[in-house]
């Protein structure tokens, strides 16, 4: 089966404006691709540019050269050299990201946050908002919490909404930053499910995990960054 994500020649260097201009070169030349319903983990020491990579698919961070193709409708799109829009379009259809932090807003209920991916694709309100309501309760959101706005949520509750949101959509793309940092092992549990579920479904995952154990059992082979 034909790649739905390809890395090609991929550099990145920073520059430390605060430490005199010093250059830090990230990555060099790094070459990757996934299929779809594959499970691939980034793995490497502290340090060694993990998320970075998945923010450079993500287009939150722009590459210093090289491509990140992303297989969309029919069409390559390179990441590196797409437009704003472009980035957008590919963050509301194709794209997933799932961080271990939530951006809250004030005053709207946790299952609208959920929803969200839902409802930009046009879904019924009431069918988005009931896919929102199954994965809170999988993931062990108190109903009573369901139309609170999670700014006053625990930590771990904030990140199971944010995982819950970053699982409502199908995306042939889907980027895991630690999704199962800070969690108890239950919810470990129903985080590998959904992933599980995602890859059936044909989703190609890219993830960093800080477990070995759950990195095993979630993925099926690893991009090592040296």
């Amino acid at each position: 089966m034909s790649a739905v994500l390809a890395i090609e020649n991929l550099s990145k260097s920073f520059l430390l404006h605060q430490q005199s201009g010093a250059r830090i070169d990230v990555f060099d030349g790094l070459s990757a691709e996934l299929k779809p319903g594959e499970a691939v983990a980034v793995t490497g020491p502290s340090g060694r540019g993990k998320s970075s990579l998945l923010k450079l698919i993500y287009g939150t961070y722009r590459a210093t050269g090289g491509a990140i193709r992303v297989f969309d409708n029919g069409l390559w799109t390179d990441v590196v050299k797409a437009e704003p829009r472009q980035v957008l379009a590919l963050r509301k259809q194709t794209i997933g990201y799932v961080t271990q932090f939530l951006r809250v807003i004030p005053r709207v209920p946790a299952e609208v946050i959920v929803a969200e991916p839902l409802l930009d694709r046009g879904m019924p309100e009431e069918l988005a908002l009931g896919r929102a309501r199954l994965l809170l309760a999988r993931l062990n959101i108190p109903e009573r919490l369901w139309k609170l706005s999670p700014m006053t949520f625990s930590g771990g509750e904030q990140q199971r909404v944010n995982i819950a949101r970053g699982f409502a959509a199908h995306f042939p793309v889907l980027l895991l930053d630690e999704p199962t940092a800070s969690l108890d092992a239950e919810n470990r549990l129903r985080v590998l499910e959904l992933i599980a579920e995602a890859q059936a479904r044909g989703s190609a995952i890219l993830g960093v995990f800080h477990d070995e154990r759950e990195r095993r059992l979630a993925c099926t082979r690893d991009i090592p960054l040296a």
